[in-house]
């Protein structure tokens, strides 16, 4: 797999539409369920366990998406396969009143994970540039005085970008997937969360209700990849329709990056070496 073909060149407009939301040259589910989301699952967890035990970087994972574009079933198949001590999920919530009185940044600090964890943030800061526009929230928001609205998104993408250059400088990687899916495919993800009762909890009306902005989203979601897809932390565009292979770039991914950072487990020293050798022959002679 070419995992370039999947991400947003930095410094370069991107239009979703040069990303297929589903991909006709790809391996069939059964292979991809059966054998190369098993195998690469199984590279994952060892990556992540010398991640745990060297604890010296961590990874922030971004997932954003509309609603029904497959980001819990992501964490379901691939995230949670990994050492649960090593793991720190999040949902990025709408902010609570003490959240409000800080900068937008500020609540991020508590949602990182710690070194030699990989952090999954269900949705992200990146909800700043989205929600506020598609609803005009800003207007709530404490802006300065001096502060021109319609500069307001340009600084942001400006300090996100500074902010991921920020973490990656102090042995934090971050990794940001975007799940390209269709509108044809939300609506019969939709339809199979009313229609199936076990599925029913998943559903919300404001599913529904967000529809109608649809344009607007896929406008905004265009502009925010052109702007935050850098060197540092480029957006990977997912074929979100083909539920099994985003899984397979997802796991693909992680595992280019982690091997990248090349973790290791921890050594003994010469000392502590003799100590072991020492642990050993007692235990054994017991």
């Amino acid at each position: 797999m070419n995992l370039k073909e999947y991400m947003a060149t930095p410094n370069k407009q991107i239009q979703l539409s040069d990303f297929s939301t589903h991909v006709k040259d790809k391996p069939d589910d059964s292979t991809l369920t059966d054998e190369l989301i098993p195998d690469s699952v199984e590279r994952l967890k060892e990556l992540h366990w010398r991640l745990y035990a060297e604890s010296k970087t961590g990874v922030v994972v971004v997932l954003q998406a509309l609603d029904a574009g497959g980001k819990d079933e992501a964490i379901s198949y691939i995230f949670s396969n990994l050492n649960a001590q090593g793991l720190k999920t999040n949902a990025f919530q709408k902010p609570s009143d003490t959240e409000k009185k800080h900068d937008y940044l500020w609540r991020m600090h508590n949602l990182l994970p710690e070194r030699g964890q990989v952090g999954i943030l269900n949705r992200s800061h990146y909800e700043e540039v989205i929600a506020p526009r598609i609803h005009d929230l800003l207007g709530d928001e404490v802006l300065p005085d001096e502060m021109d609205q319609e500069k307001v998104w340009e600084m942001r993408y400006r300090q996100i970008n500074d902010y991921e250059l920020y973490l990656k400088e102090n042995g934090f990687e971050v990794i940001k997937f975007f799940f390209n899916v269709s509108k044809d495919k939300q609506r019969d993800r939709l339809l199979e969360r009313l229609k199936d009762p076990k599925k029913n909890w998943e559903f919300s009306f404001s599913d529904v209700e967000e529809r109608q902005y649809w344009d607007d989203y896929q406008n905004i979601f265009e502009e925010m990849i052109t702007h935050t897809s850098t060197d540092v932390s480029p957006w990977y565009i997912l074929p979100a329709d083909d539920e099994w292979y985003s899984r397979y770039i997802i796991s693909s991914v992680m595992i280019d990056v982690l091997e990248r950072i090349n973790p290791q487990y921890p050594t003994f020293s010469d000392e502590e070496q003799e100590r072991i050798d020492e642990a050993i022959q007692t235990l054994e002679n017991e």
